[in-house]
């Protein structure tokens, strides 16, 4: 089999990852080493300085054509979860599960549980603050640790359900699409998230039997003693490191959030309800995730061939069709009939913002690796024909390949560590384009599904940088709001999280070899 030549392009390709790569392990933002990097590869391979200046508005451009369903659904679920804020429908969905919190044992579970049901409709965006002010303050009283409760929500929400973004689809839609125009993103998705429920069930069992032991019994003065600490000073500075606004990621709308601890204080949040209104605040508290329990019936069904078949982006499409209509019928029972029109319109927008906010800064580092990835996706960033444009990633591992041990495992786990020195950086976004692409480009020398690999990649980034083993991830958000120092969640968390790891990556080569 003839090798393409490597030429300066290569080369200068090359380079650019390693300096991005670099960028992340400094925890410093790597947008514009992604933008200098993708103007040097372009100026290279067309040794034109128009055509190179051009590619980087392109490469963008490419990104953001090719990821903006990501975008649309981010914004229609926050579009939702605003409106169900108004009516306090969220507060209402969560707010029965306190019940059952008669001992810490049982909490820890409990908060776990939903944290990662809300987690994977809506992100950790509403998880962590909504679980971190209802019910974490009555797993407190019941005898859990503010560690054990951090560690909990950290785990299920920033780990298991964001790590494989299964409704969403915004994680597995990016290492897709990185990989090759053949990978589809629903079986990347499919993988994931076998993978991160093997990751996570062993890292929350690991993580309860190492905090078991600060359980003790229920009693009101560790509430009183838990309101009684203060957040620690360290979070303002982490926030501001790395590629993305983690606080922005895992806070989202929770501007203002207060725990509430009694059932006082909640009957009182819930009283700001006007009394007409109180009926549908409950109706929606229901119904919200009926519609989506739905949802997902309908998505498993189609996978076992009954019912609508879902293709490519239908499923992320049905998940943001559905919040909404969801969004425009809270809106609508709000407020009046002209009101409402401007409310929803609003709604709409401050998804859009905080959806940008979140993830905008993925579309530069996207573009760069979409340059390396194939001629489809690097054509119209280079301003040259597919039957020109290269594809410069693959062709450097096709000739490095007599380097590279033909070895499942030693594949496997050199993405699996790939992706967590990507995660490095805090994002846990950043890196998939580049353990994306690496999936693609290594998958047919060790004889495997690029999907497979993709899979594993987004684990280790989005398990590192995601939320549960850097201090300067958006961790820092349920470490405020469980006001416990963000290290020691880290320190906590670490033999867990990499246990799992490593045995889900071990899980992934041997079912699907």
């Amino acid at each position: 089999m003839q090798h393409a030549p490597i030429v300066a392009a290569h080369w200068v390709y090359l380079l650019g990852v390693a300096v991005i790569v670099l960028t992340m392990i400094w925890r410093a933002n790597v947008v514009v080493p992604s933008v200098i990097a993708t103007l040097l590869v372009a100026l290279a391979w067309t040794h034109s300085p128009v055509a190179a200046l051009a590619s980087v508005f392109n490469a963008s451009f490419t990104a953001a054509k090719e990821l903006f369903n990501i975008f649309l659904v981010i914004a229609l679920m926050t579009a939702l979860l605003n409106a169900l804020k108004v009516l306090r429908s969220d507060i209402r969905m969560v707010e029965p599960f306190r019940a059952i919190m008669k001992s810490g044992h049982t909490a820890y579970f409990v908060l776990a549980a939903i944290t990662y049901v809300i987690s994977l409709f809506f992100w950790p965006t509403p998880a962590v603050p909504l679980v971190s002010a209802v019910l974490l303050p009555a797993a407190i009283a019941a005898g859990l640790s503010p560690l054990g409760g951090a560690i909990a929500i950290a785990i299920a929400g920033q780990g298991m359900a964001l790590s494989s973004d299964y409704v969403i689809g915004v994680a597995p839609g990016i290492s897709a699409k990185a990989a090759g125009a053949a990978v589809s993103a629903a079986t990347v998705a499919d993988r994931a998230l076998v993978l991160s429920l093997i990751t996570g069930g062993i890292a929350l069992t690991l993580a309860y039997l190492s905090i078991r032991k600060s359980i003790t019994k229920a009693d009101e003065r560790l509430l009183e003693r838990w309101q009684a600490q203060s957040s620690n000073g360290e979070l303002a500075r982490l926030e501001q490191e790395g590629s993305f606004d983690k606080a922005e990621i895992a806070r989202g709308t929770a501007d203002g959030q207060r725990p509430l601890a009694t059932q006082a204080q909640i009957d009182k949040e819930l009283a700001g309800v006007p009394t007409r209104r109180e009926g549908w605040s409950k109706f929606f508290a229901v119904a919200t995730p009926l519609a989506f329990l739905c949802v997902i019936a309908v998505m498993v069904l189609a996978k076992l061939g009954v019912g609508h078949d879902l293709k490519g982006g239908d499923a992320a499409a049905l998940v943001g069709g559905v919040a909404a209509i969801l969004m425009i019928c809270a809106s609508f029972i709000t407020d009046d009939l002209r009101k409402f029109l401007d409310t929803s319109a609003d709604h709409v927008t401050e998804g859009f913002v905080f959806a940008f906010k979140a993830m905008g800064s993925v579309l530069p580092i996207a573009g760069f690796f979409f340059l390396g990835a194939e001629p489809g996706l690097s054509a119209p960033i280079l301003g040259v024909p597919a039957a020109q444009a290269p594809s410069l990633l693959f062709e450097l591992i096709q000739t490095a390949q007599a380097w590279i041990p033909g070895n499942e495992f030693f594949v496997a786990f050199g993405i699996l560590i790939a992706g967590m020195i990507t995660g490095i950086d805090g994002s846990g976004f950043a890196g998939l384009p580049l353990t994306g692409s690496l999936s693609g480009a290594l998958a047919p020398s060790v004889g495997m599904e690029p999907a497979t690999l993709a899979a594993i990649g987004q684990m280790g980034a989005v398990w590192t940088g995601g939320g549960t083993l850097v201090a300067w991830s958006s961790l820092i958000a349920v470490a405020g709001f469980a006001r416990v120092p963000v290290f020691q969640i880290v320190r906590t968390a670490m033999v867990p999280v990499l246990t799992g790891l490593a045995v889900s990556t071990v899980c992934a080569v041997l079912i699907w070899h």
